[in-house]
């Protein structure tokens, strides 16, 4: 079959199911993109191939696995409930969009006040999934969360320091004492305990023992930021490089999140391990 014939087949096929999964009365907030800039914005990053994750990712989207007693994509959606961001945007791509939809709705089985979508046609890295966000956060602040990411702990604590922040980035960081570890995380050089000097996504001799987590917090300056981005050598606009914007000008702040962090869509045996834990241990609990 000719390329662009099956890929027009597939946007048909994602358009027929996000079409057949709407409820016969569609609530507003599936459709309606009024702003609101003084309510935090969360937007949940559900795209990607899931290469990693191969040959589980070949019948579905890695967010929608499951992760003990429920799929991957409702602890992202429940880290941010809790945290009290419930106006939210879900961006996801490839051939199973529309079961997103089927599963989350309208959002309001799960504490969501506003629930949108966004469809990423093609993979370009996370920064280029978050550009599709900017009709629907422009103005306000941001909590980006990338759907494979499970914590302990609850986000409330972060997104709170956000909303005092004067202005800038923030981000979540989780201590990894692993060294083999670090080296496939973006990881954090700090100057003393106050500031973040750089983020080094990858490095072969890590500057701390401080990982970046996938939960980002963005001022509306980072529309700004996003066009002035270049693709990186695996031609993907990279968070990192956001990141480091602020970084450069002293615009960044983090936390350092205790408890347990993982990483579900890293490995295979992240996956287990993080499914291991949470049905031990739960997830997103508050204080």
């Amino acid at each position: 079959m000719i390329p662009e014939v099956a890929a027009n087949l597939r946007r048909l096929a994602d358009l027929a199911a996000l079409a057949a999964a709407l409820p016969s009365k569609p609530s507003l907030a599936v459709i309606d993109l009024v702003e609101n800039p003084d309510v935090m914005k969360g937007v949940v990053l559900a795209g990607g191939t899931g290469s990693r994750l191969h040959p589980l990712t070949q019948i579905t989207n890695k967010h929608l696995l499951p992760i003990y007693d429920r799929p991957m994509i409702s602890y992202g959606i429940e880290a941010l409930v809790k945290a009290g961001v419930t106006d939210i945007m879900l961006i996801t791509g490839g051939t199973h969009a529309g079961e997103f939809l089927r599963l989350l709705g309208n959002g309001e089985e799960f504490g969501i006040r506003r629930l949108f979508y966004a469809y990423q046609a093609r993979p370009g890295g996370i920064a280029d999934a978050l550009a599709l966000a900017e009709r629907f956060a422009s103005g306000g602040r941001t909590v980006v969360l990338l759907a494979d990411n499970i914590f302990e702990r609850s986000l409330r604590p972060c997104v709170e320091a956000f909303s005092k922040q004067k202005a800038g980035a923030r981000v979540v960081l989780s201590r990894e004492t692993d060294h083999d570890h670090l080296c496939h995380l973006g990881v954090a050089q700090l100057n003393g305990s106050r500031r973040i000097e750089r983020i080094v996504e990858k490095p072969q001799d890590p500057p701390s023992e401080y990982a970046v987590t996938g939960a980002y917090f963005y001022d509306e300056t980072v529309w700004e930021v996003l066009p002035s981005l270049k693709p990186s050598g695996r031609g993907e606009l990279e968070i990192t490089d956001v990141n480091n914007w602020y970084v450069e000008r002293g615009l960044m702040e983090f936390d350092v999140l205790d408890g347990f962090w993982g990483d579900a869509g890293e490995s295979i045996n992240a996956y287990y391990a993080v499914n291991d834990f949470v049905r031990i241990n739960g997830a997103n609990a508050e204080e």
